[in-house]
């Protein structure tokens, strides 16, 4: 099955390593005509408003927020889940461009600097046990989700990390550097 993952920046080639380890076949996404023959499309980590700016300067916007949840999966890891939500706090007007396609509320950078970044075990029911090593690199929060949306993960403190809303997935943490394959086979499954 071919898979997309966008890669104007950001970790996209950990996120490959996996799907070829799951004997999927990963497609580097970089122009729309490179997406219309994916049914799943990976929003790696990196600098969100890089990555914004980009999809807009090769006009990936309109064709990705015209199949989100429809007939293609979208999964945000750090960065992507701050593209993928609807509204995104601490953002100067203007500078952010982003899909706004899941019905959740991020904040940027909510856990602090890269100085900040930390590792965690997640209780993640839905894929057994053992907990995932969740690793949060100047992670965001998801402050709010809507009625559709189901958290899947929770921080000890109640934080979540963790959503879907119908084929759409975020993550706040990086599960491609965990050496744990276990959500990129749920993702694989919506």
């Amino acid at each position: 099955m071919p898979v997309g993952v966008l890669a104007l920046q950001g970790d996209f080639r950990e996120h490959a390593a996996v799907l070829h380890q799951l004997g999927a076949a990963p497609v580097e996404v970089r122009l729309p005509r490179q997406l219309a023959g994916v049914s799943h499309l990976i929003i790696p980590g990196g600098e969100s408003t890089t990555i914004g700016r980009l999809l807009d300067r090769y006009e990936m916007l309109e064709p990705i927020r015209a199949r989100a949840g429809h007939d293609l999966a979208i999964w945000g890891t750090c960065a992507g889940a701050i593209l993928l939500a609807r509204q995104v706090l601490d953002v100067k007007k203007g500078g952010q461009p982003t899909l706004a396609v899941m019905d959740i509320t991020v904040r940027r950078n909510a856990y602090g600097s890269q100085l900040d970044s930390f590792e965690t075990l997640l209780p993640i029911p839905l894929l057994g046990e053992p907990p995932l090593r969740g690793v949060f690199i100047r992670a965001p929060q998801i402050e709010m989700v809507g009625k559709e949306v189901e958290v899947l993960a929770r921080l000890e403190d109640g934080a979540i990390v963790a959503a879907r809303q119908g084929r759409l997935l975020v993550t706040t943490f990086h599960p491609e550097l965990a050496a744990d394959d276990r959500v990129h086979r749920y993702f694989l499954e919506l």
